[in-house]
């Protein structure tokens, strides 16, 4: 029998490098032991198979339903957050409904009513910065993608549950981003301690509020529905599968708590990143103020979409620190043979999205932030991965990546910023996710541009329509 490569020392010791430092031990594991290597990472999972070359990548990825699958329980450690019906919790015929229900409202139409709610947020939480005082880019960040998720996801803009709301979900991202609350997903028995169940218990019930007030929104929405609204849960609400049966309360809380983990705390992050090598690097500030200003007034959120420059400063952000380290695990069901290994059912792989995009025979010099690999040549899904593959292919990405771009241009082209420290920041885990490993201070020069404020119930409408980008697998 094949032994696969992996460290001599004990699980717990597996678990805590992976949990304090998880790129240095990807890294170090992948140089030790070449293109595949297992982890002990769950007492109740047998060890984990880690992969990054893009041959591999491909094999597990586009083999789901085959002799691969990927099984909701899996993903266990994330039910707390997301529920049982999150799509990612859950498997098969369940897991293929839930993703057909959501597909929808990502689709490239459905979101040119967001550009205009993206860039009203952008300019009001950024006119609140004192020109030539220090912010933290990734808090400001934070604030304008969970206001956007408020408004374009869950369809709540002001008053009293929506302020609550938007307080406790804050509050729950920022918890379940510490690398300690990632402590008791491995270490379950911890939360049982004095002291620590307190600080569980106390979390949790955060939760719980949360949960009542959106299930509120939710009856509420019901008893009045309005199928001219546009919001995501709007248009959650109005789906049908093919037995014409909508989703219940709890499927749609459990999707809306979803699309809030996947798409605020990881856009802001990628956000933050794309600032802090915008304004490090002088010759990609100057370019990318070039294709804007070259823009003049046809400054539609599809021509922001689709400049080439733009698009290559966010993709070498998405690259060269990814947020998402892993792609979802894949089950072998029946015997397949990976990098030169006979797997036996039973086994679980997960692609390493990090080392994929830090392998030097893709991407030359890969610590050094080059937009212009993007110009220069085109990568394949196996090669370039920010938002996984194959059926577990993040459904919003296409979103995440028009919110990023839209943010950013409508930043650049209407403020001056400067960092205010040039030192050197670098990736370290915020929960199941990675941000920098210290706070990124911008100061707000001058205004460029005078920054326009869309007046209520005067949106503009976009122009053009946003490529969709999805992928087609249910």
């Amino acid at each position: 029998m094949q032994i696969l490569p992996r460290p001599k020392v004990s699980p717990k010791i597996q678990v805590l490098n992976w949990i304090f430092r998880p790129m240095s031990y990807l890294r170090e594991c992948a140089k030790k032991y070449g293109e595949i290597f297992s982890l002990k990472l769950q007492s109740n999972l047998p060890p984990i198979l880690f992969v990054h070359s893009p041959e591999a990548m491909q094999q597990v990825l586009s083999n789901d339903h085959k002799e691969l699958a990927a099984p909701g329980e899996l993903n266990s450690i994330f039910e707390y957050l997301l529920g049982k019906n999150s799509v990612i919790s859950l498997s098969g015929k369940a897991h293929q409904r839930q993703r057909q229900l959501i597909m929808p409202p990502f689709h490239g139409e459905r979101m040119r009513n967001y550009g205009d709610i993206i860039e009203d947020i952008t300019t009001k939480t950024i006119n609140k910065q004192l020109q030539n005082q220090p912010f933290n880019i990734r808090n400001v960040s934070q604030e304008i993608t969970l206001q956007i998720m408020m408004e374009a996801v869950f369809g709540i803009y002001e008053g009293e549950r929506a302020e609550k709301l938007r307080n406790l979900l804050c509050e729950i991202v920022e918890q379940s981003s510490s690398p300690w609350r990632v402590t008791f997903l491995y270490f379950p028995k911890l939360k049982e301690m004095v002291g620590i169940s307190a600080i569980w218990k106390k979390q949790m019930k955060k939760q719980e509020e949360a949960d009542q007030l959106i299930y509120q929104e939710i009856r509420e929405r019901r008893e009045n529905f309005d199928p001219h609204r546009t919001d995501i849960l709007t248009l959650l609400m109005s789906a049908r599968d093919e037995e014409d049966q909508p989703m219940t309360d709890e499927e749609l809380r459990d999707e809306l708590m979803t699309l809030l983990f996947a798409g605020h705390e990881t856009t802001a992050t990628a956000i933050s990143w794309a600032f802090y090598w915008i304004h490090k690097l002088p010759e990609i500030r100057e370019k990318l103020l070039a294709e804007l200003d070259s823009l003049g007034e046809n400054f539609d959120s599809n021509t922001i979409f689709k400049l080439p420059y733009l698009t290559a400063v966010c993709n070498e952000t998405l690259r060269i620190y990814p947020v998402a380290m892993l792609t979802f695990p894949r089950q072998v069901k029946t015997p397949i043979s990976l990098c030169g290994y006979q797997l036996e059912p039973g086994t679980i792989i997960m692609g390493s999205i990090y080392l994929t995009h830090q392998r030097e025979d893709i991407y030359p010099e890969p610590e050094k932030f080059k937009p212009e690999r993007f110009l220069e040549r085109q990568f394949s899904p196996y090669e370039f991965i920010p938002f996984g593959g194959g059926s577990r292919r993040c459904i919003g990405l296409a979103f995440a990546q028009f919110e990023m771009k839209l943010i950013l241009a409508k930043v650049l082209k209407t403020w001056s910023m400067k960092l205010v420290d040039t030192h050197e920041v670098k990736p370290q885990r915020r929960g199941l996710v990675t941000g920098p490993n210290s706070p990124i201070n911008f100061v707000i020069e001058n205004i460029r541009q005078q920054p326009s404020i869309i007046a209520e119930g005067g949106r503009q409408e976009a122009g053009g329509e946003i490529p969709v980008l999805l992928d087609s697998a249910p």
